[in-house]
Formats: C-alpha cells, sequence, structure tokens
C-alpha cells in the first residue's frame, strides 16, 4: 500500500513483530510528541492489526499509511481505514505542527511569524 521510498519515515509499529520504530532523524522533536507518537503506532497496530507508518510526502505533507500481509485474515482494513480518518481529525493539531517542523528543518522552507 505504500512505498518506503517515496515518503521520509517518521515512525510505525508492525503488529506481526511486536515493534515500533521511531526514526532518529527526528530527535529534536519533544519527548512528549515522540512519546505521543509511540502511543498512536503502538495502539493502532493492536486495534487494526497489520503495519502503519507515519512519514511525510515529498512536500512536508504527514501520510498515516497501514498495510498488512496477505495472508493476515485478522487485519481489518476497513477499520484501519475508520481509525486512519479518526487520528486525522483528533490529532490534526499535532500532525499540522509536526508537517512544519518536517517542513522548516527538512525541506528549508521559510515562514513568515
Amino acid at each position: 500500500m505504500f512505498d518506503e521510498d517515496e515518503i521520509c519515515v517518521l515512525c510505525g509499529a508492525n503488529s506481526y513483530e511486536k515493534k515500533y520504530y521511531f526514526n532518529k532523524d527526528f530527535s529534536k522533536l519533544p519527548d512528549q510528541v515522540k512519546d505521543t507518537l509511540n502511543i498512536i503506532c503502538v495502539e493502532f497496530t493492536e486495534k487494526c492489526g497489520g503495519t502503519f507508518v507515519m512519514g511525510f510526502d515529498e512536500d512536508g505533507g504527514l501520510k498515516l499509511m497501514t498495510d498488512a500481509e496477505e495472508a493476515d485474515a485478522m487485519y481489518d482494513e476497513i477499520g484501519a481505514e475508520l481509525e486512519i480518518k479518526n487520528l486525522q481529525m483528533t490529532m490534526r493539531q499535532l500532525f499540522e505542527e509536526i508537517s512544519l517542523f518536517y517542513k522548516v528543518v527538512f525541506l528549508g522552507e521559510k515562514i513568515d511569524l
């Protein structure tokens, strides 16, 4: 469902291996934000199964992506998409701030205050 070559991965979780990943390139984010991202990713995979990745597209937009192994009968594809939409609504401000951080720090965009 997603091509890791086309995005800059921020973090993700894998329900098959019970692992969480955080890209150390983003270590300048506040600890509270990093903790929140950890919770979001792990809870997502516990609820829906499969894998969950948060990353940035070439324009700095934050993308929430999920996928599952083909043989995974427990993966809830519809529930996963609904959960992504819920996260986009409830975490909108956080996601916008993380996207702005990426655009300024990684893409070198200037912002007007």
